[in-house]
């Protein structure tokens, strides 16, 4: 059976405002200046961690990282819902779909179960856990294709990492140019073959469907 799997921040939900208040707000609390939007922007894909980690002054003064990762987590489990919402089209892209989906995300998990039966119910929706490796190892993906029953899939994302995921894991990536990086990034990252917008997002999945479904 064939599936199609989806990262969540930059390809589903326009997440940005409310990462960067958070940010903010943990940098705030050990009295560091704050990061702007675009450099939030930047600094997503790669797991909390590593957002907290660019988004620190990189000074000897600097707290360790996982203090301010704790107080990132504790505003951005209260307020991810704040300004979160899906990009306009993709509830409707998502309705014609005949594909099984699932999401993968490198958001904590804490975070990305709330959003996605905010915005996705019915949807199986994993994030970063201590027992799964964070992409780009591939081990989210076998376990979204798990849970779905599904032997192979396309993966749709919006960042270098996700074109390196799905080359780890041997599927095709499908690169959306509405979410955190331009076209320009994505090709020097190896990728392809891309999506402009949520409306053209069904014709692309049901093509590749026909062509690859089993």
């Amino acid at each position: 059976m064939t599936a199609v799997l989806f990262d969540l921040d930059g390809t589903l939900l326009d997440t940005l405002d409310d990462l960067t208040a958070s940010t903010n707000a943990a940098l705030a609390a050990f009295s560091l200046p704050p990061r702007t939007r675009d450099e939030v922007r930047r600094f997503v894909g790669n797991g909390a961690e590593r957002l907290i980690r660019l988004s620190l002054p990189g000074k000897e003064t600097d707290p360790p990282v996982e203090e301010v990762l704790k107080a990132f987590r504790e505003h951005y489990n209260a307020h991810c819902l704040d300004r979160t919402r899906p990009y306009d089209g993709i509830l409707e892209a998502l309705g014609t779909l005949s594909m099984p989906a699932a999401i993968v995300s490198n958001k904590p998990d804490s975070a990305v179960k709330p959003l996605c039966a905010r915005f996705f119910p019915g949807i199986p929706a994993f994030g970063e856990t201590a027992d799964c490796p964070r992409k780009p190892a591939p081990d989210m993906l076998f376990r979204g294709l798990a849970a779905l029953g599904a032997d192979c899939c396309v993966y749709v994302g919006d960042s270098e990492v996700d074109i390196l995921t799905a080359k780890n894991a041997g599927v095709p990536c499908l690169s959306v140019l509405w979410g955190f990086r331009d076209k320009d990034t994505l090709e020097a990252a190896g990728g392809t073959v891309f999506c402009r917008t949520p409306e053209e997002l069904p014709a692309i999945l049901n093509q590749w469907e026909k062509d690859n479904g089993k």
